[in-house]
């Protein structure tokens, strides 16, 4: 997964709107962002691939889980589709925090080597402050997170107050395709 982390892709975000976005949760739409990437070279014996982007930059990934790794080929056009988004959930009094995290593996079916990794994680965070002037949040939760963002909306900034909790959940998928070499 490390060719993912070069996608310098931005971490979801807390936002929230305003009118009936308590009353259920609200989904943010992410990121979707696609690169591709030539296969220059192919190691077996370290399951590894170096990959080189339209910018002409080189990259080594480990791909140790991969089934159809011997069908790869030097020349391989390797695309990867990225896709997050974060619900967000203000939970009623007493209702019970959660901490759970999933994560599924999905081959492609086709005649190429294709797959979609996606995982999901949901936490409970704590309002810890808000700030007026900008607009802004701050939410604890479980193992140390502390997050501050900016609220956007100032009718939902005014719905929140210290104190309250929220169901965050995020979604992050990749989808990998190889095209043969020409």
């Amino acid at each position: 997964m490390k060719f993912f982390s070069t996608l310098a892709l931005a971490g979801s975000v807390l936002l929230l709107a305003g009118g009936d976005v308590f009353a259920q949760a609200k989904t943010f739409e992410g990121e979707s962002v696609s690169v591709t990437a030539t296969i220059e070279a192919i190691d077996a014996s370290t399951r590894s691939l170096t990959v080189k982007n339209d910018k002409g930059i080189y990259e080594t990934i480990q791909v140790p889980d991969m089934k159809r790794f011997s069908e790869l080929k030097v020349g391989d056009k390797v695309t990867a589709r990225y896709y997050d988004n974060v619900v967000v959930r203000l939970k009623k009094p007493g209702e019970n925090a959660v901490d759970v995290a999933s994560a599924a593996l999905t081959p492609g079916g086709g005649t190429r080597p294709a797959g979609t990794v996606a995982g999901q994680r949901t936490i409970t965070v704590k309002v810890t402050a808000m700030d007026p002037k900008t607009s802004s949040v701050t939410v604890s939760g479980p193992n140390g997170y502390l997050y501050s963002r900016r609220v956007a909306d100032k009718k939902a900034f005014a719905l929140l107050k210290v104190g309250d909790q929220l169901d965050m959940t995020w979604t992050e998928a990749v989808m990998i395709s190889v095209e043969a070499a020409k």
